[in-house]
């Protein structure tokens, strides 16, 4: 009878721990969506910062302020991609988890 009883304990233990493996699962979503929304940040912010430029500015000042904005704006793109990647990959990395608690219980 002992064997039964392990049986039965070691379904409640993998019912728990596919339980847990969901709900970090659910976390790891959450985080993606963060991630995203400050990719999207990003984007705004590209947005505004295009509508700063003064192109019409010839002076070394205005030549200067228009390089110092490209610059800011490449970072801020590389910025971009690097948390739309992060995003992707965390995503990825919570269908796993799902996935896995899926397969235990």
């Amino acid at each position: 009878m002992s064997g039964s009883n392990g049986n039965a304990s070691a379904g409640v233990l993998r019912a728990a721990d596919a339980a847990a493996c969901a709900s970090r699962g659910y976390e790891v979503q959450q985080l993606a969506a963060r991630v995203a929304a400050c990719a999207d940040q990003a984007d705004a912010a590209l947005a505004r910062l295009s509508g700063v430029e003064m192109g019409t500015w010839e002076s070394p000042a205005g030549r200067a302020y228009r390089t110092a904005l490209s610059l800011q704006a490449a970072s801020l793109r590389r910025s971009r991609t690097a948390l739309q990647e992060a995003s992707a990959a965390v995503l990825r990395h919570a269908q796993a988890v799902m996935m896995s608690a899926a397969g235990t219980g």
